[in-house]
């Protein structure tokens, strides 16, 4: 995220009690100097530390990257897409991947079949999801109740999210698989020059 040229403001919104301990690691891996690091205690929800993060960007800024941790290896090709998206006009912005498996709506009391939605009009998305920021705050002061990203509030409140193509890189590390995965993306970048 730090190496995209668009992105001038980091703001890392880290647990309650652990924001030193945070800022520490970060002090001690060189991070491009020309990125100003914020990092701020976050919130009991996920919006909490959302709103939280968005009030410790500099009045200037306006366009709003919201990324996920669990997200390393975004390349900076698709952080850059949703910043040239959010600038070119579109409110909301979302990275994702057409689906290679098919999905199934499932009755979750008998477990039956409900339905097969149409694989071609679903996406797996991503993050960073990025937003013109007036839009992002209106949907964090006015939408309540869980969301499971910044997107959906966006979308509750009847502001169109545009899909930009994502990358197979962007996966979530979260299972033991994943960190495999992800050490061996690492290992190719590596003996890439990268």
């Amino acid at each position: 995220m730090a190496r995209a040229r668009a992105v001038t403001v980091i703001v890392v919104v880290a647990p309650p009690d652990g924001a030193a301990e945070v800022r520490a690691l970060l002090d001690a891996n060189g991070l491009p100097e020309s990125t100003d690091i914020r990092v701020v205690p976050g919130g009991e929800e996920r919006q909490d530390s959302v709103r939280l993060g968005l009030a410790a960007l500099p009045d200037d800024v306006d366009v709003v990257l919201v990324h996920d941790a669990a997200r390393p290896l975004v390349p900076v090709e698709t952080v850059e897409a949703v910043v040239d998206a959010v600038r070119g006009g579109a409110p909301a912005v979302v990275p994702g991947l057409p689906l290679a498996d098919t999905v199934k709506s499932v009755d979750p009391e008998t477990g039956a079949v409900t339905g097969t939605p149409q694989r071609a009009l679903l996406r797996a998305v991503q993050t960073p999801q990025g937003f013109d920021r007036a839009v992002l705050a209106k949907a964090h002061a006015t939408v309540t109740g869980a969301v499971t990203d910044d997107a959906g509030m966006v979308e509750q409140t009847g502001v169109p999210v545009l899909v930009v193509p994502g990358h197979e890189e962007a996966f979530k590390v979260t299972r033991p698989l994943d960190l495999v995965l992800a050490e061996a993306v690492l290992a190719r970048r590596r003996a890439n020059g990268h």
